[in-house]
C-alpha cells in the first residue's frame, strides 16, 4: 500500500479527533449540560432572591382568577419547576424564562383542569432549580426545602381571602411535593381548616403512602372527598424508569427534611378511576387528554378520550402512550426534563373534581 504524505497523515488525524470528540458530546452530552447548572458553591453560604410579597399582585402568576361559569371552590395551584439554573440554587420570581415557561407550558396544562372548579390562585415562589430535581445532593434537598418556606406564606395569605367555602389543593412536580408537605404540616393539624378541603391533587409527583393522615387519606372511591390524589406516570413498557424513579424519589420526613424513600410503599390514585383500589383502568374509561402549551388562560383545548390506559403497580401510575405528534416531547435539554408539555389526564381531572365538589357541597346541605 502507498506510503500516506504528512498532509494526508494529518487530515486523518483531525479526522479522528472530530469523530472522537463527536462521540464523546454524543455519550456525555447529558452530563456537560447538567454539570452546566450546577452553582458551584454550597447551599449554606449561598444568598437566595429576595422572599416575595405576597400582598403584590406581582407575586401571583394567578390571583382568584375566575372563568364564566366557574364553581364554588377556591383553588391554590403551586407550579412545578421552570427555572433552570445555573448559578443560583433557587429561581427568583421574576426571570423572564421562568415566567414565560410557566405562563405558556405549565399553567394552561396543569392548572387549567382546576379553571371550571371556582377561583385560581398561583403564587410564584422561590423554587428549587431544574438542577435540584437532577441531582441527590444534600445542597439540592436544602434548596428544595427552602422554597416551602414561600408555599407556606403564600399559602396563609391565600387562606386569610378565603376564610369559608370548599377549598381544591393542587399542584405538580415540585409544586406537588410542596403541597404535600403543606397537607401533612399544616392542613392536617388545623380541624377546621381540613374540614373544608374537598380534595389534594398531587400530579406527577412521588409521595410516600405512610403517614398520611386517616383524617385526610388517599381517595378510596370516585366520590371520597377530603382525600389526597397522588400518582407520577411512566409509560407501561418502560419498567426501567419506573424503577429510576422510585430509587431516586425523594420525601418529607417528619422535620421537613427531604430524605429517600427507600423500600417505603408510594402512593398512587388512578386519575381516570378516582380510586386508590389498584384497579387497571381500560382505555375506554379515559375521558381526555389534552395539549394546552399556548392556549390563553381559560380557553379549553381539544380532547383526545378513550385513548389512554392506566393502573396502579408498585407506587407508580402505568399508562400507555399516546404516539400523536401533540403529545412528544419537544424543546431544549432542559424543557424535555420538566413536566410534561401536555396533560394526559385534562379531562378526568376536570370530571374528577367537579365530581368531588359536588359530593362535598351535598355534605354541607345535609
Amino acid at each position: 500500500m502507498p506510503r500516506l504524505t504528512l498532509r494526508q497523515w494529518i487530515g486523518w488525524t483531525g479526522f479522528a479527533l472530530v469523530f472522537l470528540l463527536t462521540a464523546a458530546v454524543a455519550v456525555w452530552r447529558g452530563d456537560i449540560l447538567r454539570a452546566g447548572l450546577d452553582p458551584q458553591i454550597p447551599f449554606q453560604t449561598y444568598e437566595p432572591p429576595p422572599a416575595p410579597d405576597y400582598a403584590s399582585p406581582a407575586a401571583w402568576a394567578l390571583r382568584d382568577v375566575r372563568t364564566p361559569n366557574a364553581g364554588p371552590a377556591a383553588v391554590f395551584f403551586l407550579h412545578s419547576t421552570t427555572f433552570d439554573g445555573g448559578s443560583d440554587w433557587n429561581g427568583p420570581i421574576d426571570d423572564a424564562d421562568a415566567q414565560a415557561y410557566l405562563r405558556r407550558v405549565v399553567l394552561p396544562n396543569y392548572a387549567g383542569p382546576f379553571a371550571r372548579a371556582g377561583s385560581v390562585s398561583a403564587p410564584l415562589y422561590r423554587q428549587g432549580s431544574l438542577y435540584t430535581r437532577l441531582t441527590l445532593r444534600d445542597d439540592a434537598r436544602d434548596a428544595r426545602a427552602f422554597a416551602y418556606g414561600d408555599a407556606l406564606a403564600a399559602f396563609e395569605t391565600w387562606l386569610a381571602d378565603h376564610p369559608t367555602g370548599p377549598l381544591v389543593l393542587a399542584g405538580v412536580e415540585q409544586g406537588g411535593e410542596l403541597i404535600d408537605r403543606l397537607v401533612r404540616e399544616r392542613v392536617v393539624s388545623d380541624p377546621a381548616l381540613r374540614a373544608r378541603v374537598a380534595a389534594v391533587y398531587l400530579m406527577d409527583v412521588i409521595v410516600a403512602r405512610e403517614p398520611l393522615s386517616p383524617s385526610l387519606p388517599a381517595c378510596a372511591t370516585a366520590t371520597t372527598v377530603g382525600c389526597v390524589m397522588a400518582w407520577s406516570g411512566v409509560d407501561e413498557d418502560n419498567d426501567g424508569a419506573a424503577r429510576r424513579r422510585l430509587r431516586r424519589a425523594l420525601v418529607w420526613n417528619g422535620t421537613g427534611q427531604l430524605v429517600d424513600l427507600d423500600k417505603r410503599p408510594a402512593l398512587c390514585v388512578n386519575p381516570v378511576s378516582g380510586a386508590a383500589d389498584g384497579a387497571a383502568v381500560p382505555a375506554r374509561r379515559h375521558h381526555g387528554a389534552a395539549n394546552a402549551t399556548g392556549l390563553e388562560w381559560g380557553v379549553r383545548p381539544a380532547f383526545i378520550d378513550r385513548a389512554v390506559a392506566t393502573h396502579c403497580e408498585d407506587g407508580i401510575l402505568r399508562h400507555t402512550e399516546l404516539t400523536t405528534e401533540s403529545f412528544r416531547e419537544v424543546g431544549n435539554w432542559a424543557d424535555r426534563r420538566k413536566a410534561r408539555q401536555y396533560n394526559l389526564f385534562y379531562a378526568d381531572l376536570e370530571r374528577d373534581v367537579e365530581r368531588r365538589l359536588n359530593v362535598w357541597m351535598a355534605s354541607q346541605a345535609g
